[in-house]
């Protein structure tokens, strides 16, 4: 299995190094040259496996040979044994075939556990491997950081600094990223908003020289082409659950940088019978704008009540943008122009092509606190505001009873209390009990400026 970028100025390169490199050296992103795909009578075998037997089965044929079968089982099974709930993601019927797929039952309570437990064992293996160590360098809008930290702070290999919006995350999420010790560990609470974090990691990767000899940057974001193929795997168990591949299964994805959402998109090429994929947004709607109206322009950021979502530069659509104009990576590169400049329109085909599979909803505060508000008097089932507008969109793009429709809960509600208690819930969600004493622990970061050279000198300056 080889990779390639959507802008087409690299070689196609092995699954050892695209995990490394993360982002491609022509600004792209990689994505596989070709796309494995399963049968109907394959994926309907794989029914009763557990999630990481089936995970095993999926993520397979991206290493092709880079990892042996043995050590891959090996690291796909450490990488959820740490999961509190037995069947790691499971299904919460909150109406008529309208269900809730929980990402959350991971270390830091949110569906990024899902893809960086594998991502920190993955890097593991690969740099001790190769004698080779690394600094991680990320952005997080709240949990992409924990995640990643709790994913990548046993590795030996590997110093990780983890930029997130100052004052921009809930406390919850703060406080998982910088109360956990360790050596190799960094937090930045850079002055701005979480696009500004994201421009300044992918800055630093197209000009590393601010690093010290023999050291390169690794992604965590979801940039990392190893953190879209682990997530495909949840779709897939979502599917075989309700009746796929001998039933369709449709899918509603709180939305910011669209990595998981494009997940979804590979599994349905994959083979599983997906009919409908809804991109779920608050008011910083840029995707659904695009979707629903070719418009694609940037706006100034709004802070929400959904923190994860407040994003104006979703990365990962540029990988579904190279689909929708037939892998031509000069076309991509053009538009990727456009949307730096803030004005990209996409073309009536690939529009058309994007829509018969996409969906899209704008829902606002306002909207997400009554959703919390109503489903938790309806059937005492309490969400986190970015699942409350992953189900709002879902109700309100449904395109029919029949298919089961699932929406992707992406965080535990305890993550986001401040926004709870909003929608009525009577005090603070109860946290899980190894997280009992988050507030007490003693918390380490540094407050930055909005200034790359400040940024890379304090990683220059404590890399061990």
């Amino acid at each position: 299995m080889k990779y390639i970028s959507t802008r087409g100025g690299v070689a196609p390169q092995n699954f050892e190094d695209v995990v490394l490199t993360g982002l491609a050296p022509d600004g792209g992103l990689f994505v596989p040259e070709t796309l494995p795909t399963f049968s109907r009578e394959e994926i309907a075998s794989w029914a009763g496996l557990s999630y990481a037997d089936l995970a095993l089965k999926i993520i397979t044929p991206f290493v092709d040979g880079a990892i042996s079968q043995t050590d891959l089982k090996q690291i796909v099974d450490k990488s959820y044994s740490d999961f509190r709930h037995g069947a790691v993601a499971p299904l919460i019927q909150t109406g008529h075939n309208e269900w809730i797929l929980e990402l959350f039952h991971g270390p830091t309570l949110a569906f990024k556990d899902f893809a960086l437990q594998f991502l920190g064992h993955l890097l593991d293996h690969i740099l001790a491997k190769r004698g080779q160590k690394v600094v991680v360098m990320g952005a997080t809008s709240g949990d992409t950081g924990s995640a990643a930290i709790e994913g990548c702070r046993r590795c030996e290999n590997i110093d990780i600094f983890i930029l997130h919006p100052y004052q921009r995350v809930s406390e919850v999420q703060r406080r998982q990223m910088t109360t956990v010790k360790g050596d190799n560990i960094y937090n930045i609470a850079m002055h701005g908003n979480f696009d500004d974090c994201q421009n300044m990691v992918k800055a630093s990767f197209s000009d590393q020289s601010f690093l010290p000899e023999g050291r390169q940057l690794a992604a965590v974001n979801s940039i990392n082409w190893a953190r879209i193929m682990a997530q495909i795997v949840y779709y897939f168990w979502a599917g075989l659950a309700l009746g796929a591949p001998d039933r369709k299964v449709s899918f509603s994805v709180p939305t910011g940088n669209f990595g998981d959402i494009f997940a979804g998109y590979l599994a349905h090429k994959m083979g599983l019978p997906v009919e409908q994929l809804v991109i779920a947004t608050n008011q910083n709607d840029i995707l659904h704008r695009c979707i629903s109206s070719n418009d694609h322009s940037t706006r100034p950021l709004e802070q929400s009540l959904a923190p994860s979502m407040d994003i104006m530069i979703s990365s990962n659509f540029e990988r579904l943008l190279f689909d929708l104009y037939d892998r031509d990576g000069a076309a991509i590169t053009g538009l990727m122009a456009d949307a730096k400049a803030g004005h990209m329109q996409l073309s009536d085909s690939a529009l058309a092509s994007a829509r018969k599979l996409f969906s899209s909803y704008r829902c606002g505060n306002d909207g997400m606190l009554q959703m919390i508000s109503s489903v938790y008097q309806d059937s005492g089932y309490l969400m986190d505001p970015h699942t409350a507008i992953g189900l709002e969109a879902a109700r309100a793009c449904r395109s029919n009873s029949v298919t089961p429709m699932v929406t992707l809960a992406t965080a535990h509600p305890a993550k986001f209390p401040d926004a709870v208690k909003q929608a009525g819930y009577p005090q603070d969600p109860e946290l899980p009990a190894h997280m009992a004493d988050l507030f007490e622990r003693e918390e380490r970061y540094t407050v930055l400026e909005n200034d790359q050279a400040a940024v890379q000198q304090f990683i220059a300056q404590h890399i061990n």
